[in-house]
């Protein structure tokens, strides 16, 4: 059994990309930096899903890069903020998952070079 799904549903949902927030949710991401670490979050692969329905209702699923992460209560409240700023956006619901658990290989390029690992 292939440990990259469970049930047969993926372990990270597939994003609202076509949505027309969904660039500005990005970005808004973008916004919110990991305190120990000088990249965003959404750079340093935290943000797993992006869900937007039809009434603009966006559900984040995030993670951090350690589970004892010393914001661990309080990065989706920032992340929660960010997003709910935008124009069009009804509600933002944060959801904290540690599964799959995050790995130095769902950094953008952007955030390795940043970081010196390229």
């Amino acid at each position: 059994m292939s440990t990259d799904t469970t049930e047969g549903e993926p372990l990270i949902r597939p994003s609202s990309i076509e949505h027309p927030l969904y660039e500005h949710v990005v970005e808004a991401c973008r916004t919110v930096f990991d305190p120990e670490i000088p990249v965003n979050i959404y750079d340093l692969g935290l943000i797993y899903t992006i869900d937007i329905n039809a009434e603009n209702e966006v559900g984040i699923t995030m993670t951090l890069t350690a589970p004892g992460c010393p914001v661990a209560g309080e990065m989706p409240g920032w992340v929660a903020d960010a997003v709910g700023a935008l124009e069009g956006v009804k509600q933002v619901d944060v959801e904290m998952t540690f599964e799959p658990q995050w790995g130095m290989d769902m950094m953008s390029d952007e955030a390795r070079l940043e970081l010196g690992f390229m």
